[in-house]
């Protein structure tokens, strides 16, 4: 019977390990605030902050250029002189197709007369054989 009433110790240890890092976390949420606010008050942040307002600045300046040009007119005239080189180009392809399928054309005219030729000089024999 002093076995079954013998109720296991609850170990301190585990309580104090539980305390030990609620007190370790507490002081690391302590130690990043504190660090977070030494941040804010550093002049490295101040100058990144100017950095970035230099930046967008200067952006803004460029879009501003972008928009007093003409790009509307420039990309008009670009696309006239691409349009009529694109237009040369291809009359020239078309002269070049045409004088290329004509000698194709020829070249397969004399095939075509090379095998009637050949084909009626294998029939000639046959005729006078019999």
């Amino acid at each position: 019977m002093e076995e079954e009433t013998k109720k296991e110790p609850v170990k301190p240890e585990d309580e104090g390990l539980f305390e030990k890092t609620k007190k370790f976390i507490d002081k690391a949420n302590d130690y990043i605030d504190e660090k977070s606010e030494d941040l804010k008050k550093s002049k490295t942040l101040e100058s990144v902050a100017n950095a970035i307002d230099k930046a967008g600045d200067y952006v803004d300046d460029k879009i501003e250029d972008i928009k007093k040009v003409n790009v509307k007119e420039e990309l008009e005239e670009f696309q006239a002189k691409t349009d009529s080189k694109a237009n040369e180009k291809i009359a020239k392809a078309k002269k070049f197709g045409k004088k290329v399928a004509g000698k194709v054309a020829d070249k397969l005219e004399n095939f075509a007369k090379n095998i009637k030729n050949k084909t009626k000089d294998e029939e000639k024999p046959e005729d006078t054989g019999k």
